[in-house]
């Protein structure tokens, strides 16, 4: 299993990064990103905090660890020139709060958010065909979730994905423990959102090839 959305104490997580890589390593993943929550208000210390984490623990980590964030509930108009703020500061793995059914985000995001160079648009609800389009134009990989209500439409995402050729990533955006998953639990996942075995090999090499590019 790699994971590359998960939320340390960082944001509103409950491990610190170090528990959640122990934690996701028992579990018996191969790595993972940790993306914690940002915005305007918050985004230069929890970056200078993650790229710390990472730099400080490297060589004594079970398993590899991109650091990254999640923009969350960015004004649309907003999130192009935050992502380059990031990017700037040196993270290299960006992912955006997609328009979720299971929370209020501004109708616009997931379009800002791939126009804006996102690296992954998580779970993002009701995606039109157009923005899936958009995405595989630009190589944003789209979010295939094991989280509870962002995983409602799963199958819509898959269905666009495959038909337009856009990427795709498996992750659980988890935030305690019990929110991570085996990898087992992920093929389930994916095969229950109408993906093929063969389509989930496929996800688990682009997840590792997103490590290994970005390590």
């Amino acid at each position: 299993m790699i994971d590359l959305h998960t939320h340390s104490l960082l944001s509103d997580g409950v491990l610190v990064p170090s528990e959640l890589v122990r934690r996701a390593a028992a579990k018996g993943y191969r790595a993972l990103a940790i993306t914690d929550h940002v915005d305007a208000s918050n985004y230069k210390a929890v970056v200078s905090q993650i790229l710390s984490f990472v730099s400080e623990s490297k060589g004594a980590l079970e398993i590899p660890v991109l650091p990254g964030v999640e923009l969350t509930h960015v004004p649309p108009k907003l999130i192009g020139p935050l992502i380059e703020k990031i990017r700037a500061l040196g993270i290299t793995w960006i992912v955006v709060h997609g328009e979720t059914l299971a929370e209020p985000v501004k109708e616009g995001t997931n379009r800002a958010a791939i126009l804006g160079g996102t690296d992954l648009l998580a779970h993002p609800g009701l995606i039109t065909e157009k923005e899936v389009k958009l995405a595989a134009e630009r190589g944003v990989f789209l979010e295939i979730s094991a989280r509870k209500g962002h995983s409602l439409s799963n199958g819509h995402v898959a269905a666009l994905a495959k038909r337009h050729g856009a990427k795709l990533l498996l992750n659980t955006d988890a935030h305690a423990p019990s929110d991570l998953i085996t990898a087992e639990f992920a093929r389930k996942v994916a095969l229950g959102c109408g993906l093929t075995e063969e389509d989930f090999d496929e996800l688990s090499k682009a997840a590792l090839a997103c490590v290994e590019e970005r390590s």
